[in-house]
């Protein structure tokens, strides 16, 4: 098995400035953005200690094709993806608020849910849902965008009443939000999954906005499998998923949730190894075409010199 790409640390010419998130090293040079997607993997908002071999170019080449398919509802800052790993855009300032939408009660919706709350972000959830059902009408469920830990939930109100974005801005947000959300939900059921749940975000340029990061991804979206869902959900039964949950649960079975005092378990060759291929399933059903493995054997230089060529 080869090592995954855990980091980046590259010096260009013009370059003004370098943030590490937490799965992408991004690179400021000149006017212009560059993103490398590395195999780094996080969960609970801590990045988990070995990379997963192939999970960045999955990750930039779904993000790359679901840009692609939703330049009509809203611009985005995508310019060019010189390598499997890269993507260039543009530089834009960002709106410091997540926007997370939800079709179904799954994942962190679940679990505030089962704990007895009925709403979430001030969006009411009615009683007698089961996990995985889905919600009447989907449900904008916005986070604060925190550099560092856990990220917040917050209310449409109080990110008004915060001054964190001007309200007319965040309706256009809104807006975008349910349209993307849509469009994505589309794509996914004509390749047999569904859209549960994903997140948005977006930045200004210009005075204009735009749709920044990735999008419709493993790390940024659930997905079910639309065969055999409405059985399963009938007889009570767990959904097949495709997406990162599945990593939660892994994590979850063996004692760690990211809380204070909590270690992250031993990552074994065979976990990585399972996870890398869960990455390739999900690239493979989303696209409906056939993963092509980049080469590692030199991923840096080959990384440092497609990016150069374009800066």
């Amino acid at each position: 098995m080869v090592e995954g790409l855990k980091e980046t640390k590259f010096s260009f010419p013009n370059q003004t400035g370098f943030y590490r998130g937490k799965v992408r090293d991004v690179y400021f040079i000149g006017e212009k953005l560059v993103m490398v997607a590395t195999d780094r993997i996080s969960a609970f908002d801590v990045i988990l200690p070995r990379a997963i071999p192939y999970k960045g170019q999955i990750l930039n080449q779904i993000a790359a094709k679901s840009l692609h398919d939703t330049r009509d509802i809203v611009p985005n800052w995508l310019e060019s993806n010189p390598d499997p790993n890269v993507s260039i855009g543009l530089k834009c300032k960002a709106i410091p608020v997540e926007m997370v939408i939800r079709g179904y009660v799954v994942g962190h919706a679940w679990r505030e849910y089962r704990s007895g709350k009925r709403t979430l972000c001030g969006e009411p959830m009615p009683d007698g849902l089961k996990e995985n059902d889905r919600l009447p009408e989907p449900i904008l469920t916005p986070t604060t965008k925190a550099m560092e830990g856990h990220d917040e939930d917050i209310t449409r109100n109080e990110i008004l009443e915060k001054g964190l974005v001007q309200k007319e801005i965040y309706t256009k947000l809104e807006e975008y939000t349910k349209k993307l959300f849509q469009r994505g939900s589309e794509i996914a059921r004509e390749r047999g999954l569904i859209l549960a749940d994903t997140k948005y975000e977006f930045g200004m340029f210009d005075g204009k906005i735009y749709l920044i990061d990735e999008i419709h991804t493993p790390d940024s979206s659930r997905y079910f499998y639309l065969e055999g869902f409405d059985t399963r959900q009938a007889r009570g039964e767990s959904q097949k998923q495709l997406s990162k949950e599945f990593v939660r649960q892994w994590l979850i079975s063996n004692g760690f949730q990211g809380l204070e005092g909590q270690s992250v378990p031993e990552m074994t060759d065979d976990v990585v190894e399972g996870i890398s291929n869960r990455y390739i399933e999900l690239y493979e059903s989303f696209t409906g075409e056939k993963f092509k493995k980049s080469d590692y054997s030199n991923i840096k230089d080959r990384i440092f010199k497609n990016i150069s060529k374009l800066t």
